[in-house]
């Protein structure tokens, strides 16, 4: 199944989710409408990654609808690369 983003319209695969039914972005981990985990396992970080972190440096996901951050060259939830041109 083919959505949008509700940013820019860009056409990217989705699913329905489990929990609420809504489209939602094939490679996320959580539904972007209700927070269902989508994933047994989850690519973000560890409690002891976030430890080292400094915050005041972090680098936002390129994808306006993810909430991760760039951490060695891509995304720690959705795993986009930071340059989309790599």
């Amino acid at each position: 199944m083919i959505i949008k983003c509700r940013e820019c319209n860009h056409e990217i695969e989705g699913v329905d989710c489990p929990g609420c039914g809504e489209s939602t972005p094939e490679e996320g981990n959580f539904c972007i409408n209700c927070g269902y985990k989508l994933k047994d396992e989850v690519t973000g970080m560890s409690e002891e990654d976030v430890d080292g972190l400094d915050l005041d440096d972090r680098i936002l996901c390129p994808d306006g609808a993810c909430t991760g951050i760039i951490i060695d060259g891509k995304c720690c939830e959705c795993g986009k690369p930071a340059d989309p041109e790599a």
